[in-house]
């Protein structure tokens, strides 16, 4: 695993002075960012923002499926405390729900799901108390496999947006594109074929308890660009697969491991990943729960025109989970 930075993109003064403007007049309005015209008013107020903003937020260059927005400030006292849970943060950091909220509009529709933090469109990622040993982001104590965010769902991110509010300790997200990987062309016959389901993680208690019969999908494909993957090695059942199968996938998870980067988000960083190149985790760390542990708020993009997907992937149940989507400018 070596460490290096994710390549960067600078935002300017002009750019943060739009940013915090068009946020805090949508706060100022509306108090929630969870409220529900705050949401319809999206489109108006990213559209008032300026190109040098909408060129930040560009397609994630190939082959690294990741770069990061550098250049907000975070003021350490005023945003408080880490939340003990999700449940519990409130408002809190709402200014940063609504920066995420206005660049993901700049390149799409932000998702939410029902049955994951409420169906906020903002998720607080903070430890908690009895969920450190969980493959979620409320654990802390192991590692947090590599993965595709929300992968067992055919309507998952096109884009993830992790903002870091709070990193004390350092704790690094792990990254790790499958365009650097060296893969035979054997292994990727074999995982292109839609044999293995991907189940939902234990954040989706709904889902999870769901009778819906699993669907096999595709860990590889090939797309215009490259090759591209659906992977979450914690919830696929993998004893269930062919030795040949199992063989292939655990050479793409050494794979992975080889070309895995490391990056320490600092307050103010925002990491753009593109869900359909790069799989992200996490490091290990100590939690220590009073109110200075690791903060990130993570907000989902939908692309319209994003064409590289199975064409099967539209036939998927989603294990009875509905995605909801932001307004666009036609709404």
């Amino acid at each position: 695993m070596d460490s290096c930075p994710a390549p960067v993109r600078k935002l300017d003064r002009t750019s943060i002075r739009e940013l915090t403007e068009a946020a805090d007049a949508l706060l100022a309005a509306y108090r929630s960012p969870h409220h529900p015209r705050l949401l319809r008013s999206l489109p108006a107020a990213a559209a008032t923002l300026g190109h040098s903003l909408r060129h930040l937020v560009r397609p994630v260059d190939a082959p690294d499926g990741i770069c990061l927005l550098r250049g907000l400030p975070v003021d350490d006292d005023a945003i408080g405390p880490t939340p003990g849970h999700w449940s519990t943060a409130g408002r809190a950091g709402a200014f940063w729900d609504v920066v995420l909220l206005l660049l993901g509009t700049l390149r799409g529709r932000p998702i939410a799901w029902q049955g994951q933090q409420n169906g906020r469109f903002v998720h607080n990622i903070v430890p908690s108390p009895g969920h450190e040993q969980e493959q979620t982001g409320a654990s802390s104590d192991v590692l947090l496999s590599p993965h595709t965010e929300d992968a067992f769902h055919p309507g998952r991110a096109h884009l993830l947006m992790l903002g870091c509010l709070r990193n004390h300790d350092r704790v690094a997200t792990t990254a790790a594109s499958i365009r650097h990987t060296a893969l035979d062309p054997a292994d990727v016959a074999l995982l292109c074929e839609p044999l293995l389901p991907i189940l939902p993680d234990d954040s989706y208690a709904t889902a999870r308890a769901s009778a819906l019969r699993p669907p096999p999908v595709r860990t590889l494909w090939p797309s215009e660009t490259g090759l591209t993957l659906r992977f979450d090695p914690a919830y696929t059942p993998l004893d269930q697969a062919p030795p040949a199968h199992r063989a292939a996938y655990a050479r793409l998870e050494r794979e992975l491991a080889r070309v895995t980067v490391t990056v320490r988000l600092t307050p103010g960083d925002i990491l753009l990943v593109d869900n359909d190149v790069t799989v992200h985790g996490r490091v290990p760390f100590r939690a220590r729960y009073d109110g200075t542990d690791r903060w990130l708020k993570r907000a989902s993009v939908h692309i319209p025109d994003n064409r590289t997907r199975p064409p099967e992937e539209l036939r998927e149940h989603g294990y009875g989970q509905a995605a909801l989507v932001a307004p666009g400018p036609a709404d």
